[in-house]
């Protein structure tokens, strides 16, 4: 499927995207990058600073942090301000699922990890941004949610997005006569290449990849399309939302899923 790009909508901004080194994050910071803006990729993966560079030296710069921590998110929002003189937009692309089963299955740790991975990045660095957008007399904010707030075998991580989509609705109440925007995406399943960093860093068992193929004819059925989404078809509404295209949508959740909205 060919990508449409829009020369320079991101010309003079300066954009912080998280969890950029693969995947949705990945795409949404080459494609802004592409579309004139100043990038900061953020990932804990050491490989970021070489995906960085494939969208072109001068306008991208690579920081590793660990955005379950407030430290973390705290010094990758500095790092942008000194490095491009601002913030004007954040994506929070960080969280995904890490084990697949019944609720009454996961253990208490389990489900703690699934909060930590997918609800506090995105907490943490709405917060350590904030200065820098009323700094800047204003900004955007795109929270990358999930259609899965509905869904099997995923209840702390639905759970977590939840608390996304309270973020984004709560958040944009509160900075609109601030003039900051604050909006979300809830992606639906998305194919997507190989991750370079599991999910699941201990490995699915034999369990779990049945609940996994549970999920996956959960997700396709309750998709009114009846398939995953592209990588392409999430990134385009992300940078929709981000930009000056979308100037009077604020608290908004969508739904970007093959007709489930979670």
């Amino acid at each position: 499927m060919s990508t449409r790009h829009f020369a320079g909508r991101f010309a003079g901004k300066v954009l912080v995207v998280t969890g950029a080194a693969q995947g949705i994050g990945r795409a949404v910071a080459i494609r802004a990058a592409e579309e004139g803006g100043r990038v900061v990729f953020v990932d804990r993966a050491d490989f970021v600073e070489a995906v960085a560079a494939e969208a072109g030296e001068g306008n991208t710069a690579a920081f590793n942090a660990d955005l379950e921590t407030h430290e973390g998110a705290t010094a990758a929002m500095r790092f942008a301000a000194e490095t491009f003189g601002g913030i004007d937009i954040l994506i929070n692309n960080v969280g995904g699922a890490i084990r697949m089963r019944p609720y009454a299955e996961f253990e208490a740790q389990q489900i703690d990890a699934e909060i930590r991975r997918s609800l506090m990045p995105t907490l943490y660095c709405c917060h350590a941004v904030l200065p820098h957008l009323f700094a800047r007399g204003g900004g955007t904010i795109v929270n990358v949610s999930s259609n899965a707030t509905r869904g099997i075998h995923r209840v702390p991580y639905s759970a977590a997005k939840g608390g996304v989509n309270a973020i984004t609705q709560s958040l944009a109440m509160e900075l609109a006569e601030r003039n900051i925007r604050v909006v979300a995406t809830a992606p639906g399943g998305t194919e997507a290449p190989p991750r370079r960093v599991p999910r699941n860093a201990a490995g699915d068992s034999e369990a779990e990849k049945g609940w996994m193929a549970e999920v996956v004819q959960q997700v396709r059925q309750s998709s009114f399309m009846k398939r995953y989404g592209t990588i392409e078809e999430q990134a385009a509404p992300i940078l929709f939302l981000a930009s000056e295209e979308a100037s009077y949508i604020t608290g908004n959740v969508l739904s970007v899923a093959g007709g489930d909205i979670g």
